[in-house]
């Protein structure tokens, strides 16, 4: 064995890979080198203690992780790492049914179907049960079945604890799931574990052939485990107890996944006789930031105490800042990023921006692009590009422009209208021969016996409401400013109700469109057809943007959730507010208030040397109060000390209020108010020249935030909207 195994590693860590017998408990703190434990601890199995690497199993919670391991495994173990037992829970589980499923009935050519799979499956088992998708979202019974598996409840397991209406509607249609999904020899992702604990609980002999095998367990993330995926690995343990579990109840975030954080704080209660180490040093975050995440996490009951400490030094003061609304606080970000990036050379790709929801991304990447940061979106469409986006913006399209075919056939059957591909096919053919526009051809259904002829009764009938829905719209914008028209075709349309009933993930899809309702709000004081017409063209300046390039040097933009496991040496989480982080939907529930502070804590200890906090004072889209209301900072600020935080003033980003409280309404006073505006720096009409555009004519420069967008348009490379301070831009004096 290389003499490095032991020597690279802490006394902690050292603790954590020696001690091989029995149950282990590591409380691994964030940044505290986990992965490196367990590596290391299997290679010392191997090398050191002589196990045979076909008797080990190191089980994770994703793919990229396994494959991390491994790639490591083979660095210390050479070949003999592709004997190891290493992927994630539902990997495993596949393989035990792949080789033993037929002992309870499952062929070994089973097939596993994906999620777009099983809503198939999940409205054909509605309809068999005569459930009404009206009543009943198709989506949120399929959430309820899959939470009874993750708690081991077959059907009949449900039918004991079946206690509502709402609970015999979900067991009619599970009874059905169930039936189809056997009768096509398939499997969900819930029932890899669910029928695996099945096989190893009713086959004594296969549960004895897998619990011989497996000397040791190694189980990463426990504190991501769930009920059916503990009670799995305890089955596998069971009858050398070697069984070691890695994890940190602060980081447990994903109860929505059915996670249960009670796995690891009953771990101890479970194996009396388990030795439990702590990791404490963070190899990562300076001191400030340790001590100021150990302040947040500390109010928290559910834990185990695992008190943090590092060697870093204590590194830069916490900037806590706030701005007047999101278009600011993205301002702030922007232009901070650039002075770290001019001024001390730190690459954009060093640098991260963390939100609670989907929706904040807008202002982010709105802002990017008038700066001219490159950035990349982990995990999410850009706003502008996300379907329920698209889609509104397309029935706008229409509005203001009838002969948009492309935007026509997009929301044609959206919300479904039983309008099928085959008729709009021919809706299109006839059209083009009639050399009219779609939407005009729509209007001669109902009098052109030869059009009518085409298109069957039902098509027909729907397709005409759809005409009558567009012109009443089109005759609303003659009156109706951009925000009061998108109103009304989303009750027209019916695509509220739709998102909100219909689809998966329906309420961030409406928090998506909410944020684009707010975008429009600044275009309510044009005349209602000019409204329109330059709120989308400027939908159209961003969404035209290229995507940045995964391995370019830019910024990320990426949820809490989602920023697990990562690190940066620049991080900067916004919207910390009441109603959003905390998210609204936890501040009447102990249990989730606690999770969204370890959701706030896993996005600070992402930090390794400068953590940023931002929040609005009004916030269009979301916040404790009514639209319009000013926001009340979130109740995490309060819990990090003052003497960990410093005032951004004179850090060359804008000059906002930081402040351990940040201020309330009452700090605004009516003198602040009143403070006139700078001049603006260029006014309509005035020439200027651009590095990279050339010359231009100035078409507005107005305020925002702390800064002048400019418009500007140039020859030969159209409109650019800017910011005065970051672009280029040299007013050419005129002469006569």
């Amino acid at each position: 064995m290389p003499v490095d195994i032991l020597d690279a590693l802490n006394p902690s860590q050292r603790q954590a890979v020696t001690a091989i017998e029995g149950p282990v408990l590591i409380v691994a703190g964030p940044g505290s080198g986990k992965t490196r434990v367990i590596v290391h601890r299997i290679a010392y199995l191997v090398d050191t203690v002589g196990v045979s690497p076909h008797r080990i199993c190191a089980v994770t919670f994703t793919n990229r992780a396994a494959r991390e391991m491994r790639a490591r495994l083979q660095a210390l173990l050479g070949s003999r790492a592709e004997q190891l037992t290493c992927g994630t829970f539902h990997a495993l589980c596949a393989a035990i049914l792949r080789r033993d499923g037929e002992a309870i009935g499952l062929a070994h050519n089973y097939v596993i179907y994906d999620e777009e799979d099983q809503g198939t499956v999940i409205k054909q088992a509605m309809e068999e049960a005569k459930v009404d998708p009206r009543r009943f979202p198709p989506h949120a019974v399929h959430e309820a079945i899959s939470a009874a598996k993750a708690q081991l409840l077959d059907v009949e397991g449900f039918r004991l604890r079946v206690g509502s209406y709402y609970d015999e509607v979900v067991l009619r249609v599970y009874e059905r799931y169930q039936a189809l999904l056997v009768a096509g020899q398939a499997v969900d992702f819930d029932d890899l574990l669910l029928k695996t604990f099945v096989l190893l609980r009713d086959h004594a002999d296969v549960l004895e052939k897998y619990q011989g095998r497996y000397l040791h367990l190694l189980i990463d993330e426990f504190q991501d485990t769930n009920v059916a995926q503990y009670q799995i690995a305890r089955q596998l343990a069971g009858k050398y107890r070697n069984i070691c579990v890695v994890g940190d109840p602060d980081q447990s975030i994903y109860s929505w996944r059915h996670a249960d954080l009670r796995n690891i704080l009953s771990f101890q209660k479970d194996y009396a006789d388990c030795r439990v180490v702590h990791l404490g040093e963070n190899y990562r975050s300076t001191q400030t930031i340790v001590a100021a995440a150990q302040k947040v996490i500390a109010t928290n009951r559910q834990r185990l105490e695992n008190p943090l400490h590092t060697s870093k030094g204590q590194g830069a003061p916490i900037v806590a800042a706030e701005a007047y609304n999101e278009e600011e606080e993205a301002n702030w970000v922007v232009r901070e990023l650039d002075r770290l990036h001019r001024q001390e050379r730190v690459p954009y790709s060093a640098c991260a921006a963390m939100y609670r929801v989907n929706a904040q991304s807008r202002a982010l990447e709105e802002a990017c692009l008038r700066y001219g940061i490159p950035y990349h979106l982990v995990g999410a469409l850009r706003f502008y590009h996300r379907k329920e986006v698209k889609d509104v913006v397309a029935y706008l399209r229409l509005v203001a422009n009838p002969a948009d075919e492309v935007s026509l056939l997009r929301v044609l059957n959206v919300p479904p209208r039983g309008i099928g591909q085959k008729t709009q096919d021919q809706l299109v053919r006839w059209a083009r021969g009639q050399g009219v526009s779609a939407l005009d051809a729509l209007g001669r259904l109902s009098s052109d016996e030869q059009g009518a002829a085409l298109i069957p009764s039902s098509g027909r009938a729907a397709l005409l409401r759809f005409h009558a829905m567009v012109q009443e719209l089109r005759q609303a914008a003659e009156r109706l400013d951009v925000v009061a028209l998108m109103d009304l075709l989303l009750e027209r349309a019916g695509y509220r109700q739709w998102l909100l009933e219909e689809t998966e993930d329906g309420q961030e899809r409406w928090e998506n469109i909410t944020e684009l309702r707010g975008t429009a709000e600044d275009f309510r004081r044009l005349g209602p057809q000019e409204g329109l017409a330059a709120f989308l063209e400027g939908v159209a300046l961003v969404s035209d943007q290229d995507n940045a390039e995964a391995d370019r040097d830019a910024m990320t933009l990426i949820t809490l959730h989602q920023a697990k496991g990562l690190e940066f040496p620049a991080v900067f989480i916004v919207g910390l507010e009441e109603g959003l982080l905390p998210h609204s939907r936890s501040l009447d529930d102990p249990a989730q208030l606690e999770e969204e502070r370890r959701l706030f804590y896993v996005g600070m200890t992402r930090a390794k040397e400068r953590l940023y906090l931002l929040r609005a004072f009004r916030r269009r889209f979301r916040g404790s109060g009514m639209p319009g209301e000013p926001n009340t900072p979130s109740r995490f600020l309060r819990d990090i000390p003052s003497n960990l935080i410093a005032m951004p003033l004179g850090s060359g980003a804008p000059s906002l209020i930081a402040s351990r409280r940040p201020r309330d309404e009452a700090a605004v006073t009516p003198a602040t108010q009143a403070a006139p505006p700078p001049r603006p720096p260029l006014k309509t009409g005035d020439r200027v020249r651009h590095a990279k555009f050339g010359e231009g004519i100035v078409v507005s420069c107005t305020r925002s935030g702390g800064d002048h967008e400019v418009t500007v348009a140039f020859q030969g490379a159209g409109v650019k909207r800017l910011l005065y301070s970051l672009a280029p831009l040299e007013k050419v004096e005129m002469h006569p």
